[in-house]
């Protein structure tokens, strides 16, 4: 990899980190005015019409000709399955905290380096798998209030099944965008992905609901979708410049960001009736360290190994 390929992975990526972080506030705080689906429409439409725009005065339409019938299925798959991790996410922030559902949407790091592994040939050694055990390690400390008893059991699990059936169908959207690498762009595939979506989506939405926006609520929603716009665009070139597995290290600081937003927006005092400060006991710090540590050294190790052995 060149070092400009380097720079540039560098700062899509951390710009799709910075989005994803804040991202959980706004839609946490979009769920009490709309629903989901309706709100995903919302996102959906606003960045076809301005990818489309941009597609076509680039003059990148044309790469749809050379698509083959595969990659055509390829893109109806990776649509159903963005649309299932939009709307599971929001439902999702019913149960859970921002910055809690973040964390718990690191396993999508380990399902991603599996993926590569399994479809792009990528390697994933026994100290990765050393990372895995820590990682499930830090996720039963980060939980371990539902484990000894304290706590709602059933809000708190039914809201880390939904986080996992939101991360099983991003990574399955995310390998299938960067097997498309090849024949189309990054925006491209997402223009299709929205274009399609607003169709699939449109008989299960409430339009109506947008006649009854205030200026707030309207400024949330339309914060939603521009985060849609760039976090995606920006994701979509960070896997063209960048391997999965280096992805995924970058990713592993997005829960921490949740977290320090979620408590700036307590200590401000903002929204006073829709967040609450997490408090985490001592044990539920250590599980979000080793969350954090695990992601990053599963995508570091590698790295390590190579410049060894050289």
């Amino acid at each position: 990899m060149s070092a400009s390929a380097a720079r540039l992975g560098l700062i899509f990526m951390s710009t799709t980190v910075i989005f994803w972080g804040v991202m959980p506030v706004a839609l946490k705080l979009s769920a009490e005015f709309i629903d989901p689906v309706t709100l995903t429409w919302f996102r959906f439409g606003v960045a076809f019409v301005v990818t489309l725009g941009q597609q076509w005065f680039l003059g990148g339409l044309g790469q749809f000709r050379q698509l083959r019938p595969r990659d055509w299925l390829k893109l109806m798959m990776a649509t159903l399955l963005l649309i299932g991790n939009y709307v599971s996410f929001v439902l999702a922030l019913q149960y859970l905290s921002p910055g809690t559902v973040q964390l718990n949407f690191q396993t999508s790091s380990f399902f991603l380096a599996l993926g590569g592994v399994l479809f792009f040939g990528e390697r994933f050694s026994r100290s990765q798998l050393g990372c895995l055990l820590l990682l499930a390690m830090g996720m039963l400390l980060f939980f371990n209030p539902v484990l000894t008893g304290n706590g709602n059991h059933l809000l708190m699990l039914t809201g880390i099944a939904i986080v996992q059936l939101s991360v099983l169908s991003w990574v399955g959207y995310a390998l299938l965008q960067k097997s498309l690498g090849r024949r189309l762009s990054p925006a491209n595939v997402l223009l299709f992905i929205y274009g399609l979506s607003l169709m699939l989506l449109w008989p299960f939405s409430n339009i109506g609901t947008f006649t009854m926006l205030d200026s707030a609520q309207w400024g949330i929603a339309i914060f939603c979708a521009v985060s849609t716009l760039v976090a995606y665009g920006c994701f979509g070139q960070a896997l063209k410049y960048w391997s999965a597995a280096q992805v995924g290290v970058l990713m592993a600081l997005i829960p921490l960001l949740s977290f320090a937003v979620t408590d700036l927006v307590v200590q401000l005092a903002w929204w006073p009736g829709s967040f609450r400060a997490v408090h985490l006991n001592g044990l539920s710090q250590i599980g979000v360290v080793l969350i954090v540590l695990s992601v990053m050294l599963v995508q570091l190790l590698p790295y390590w190994h190579q410049r060894q052995s050289r």
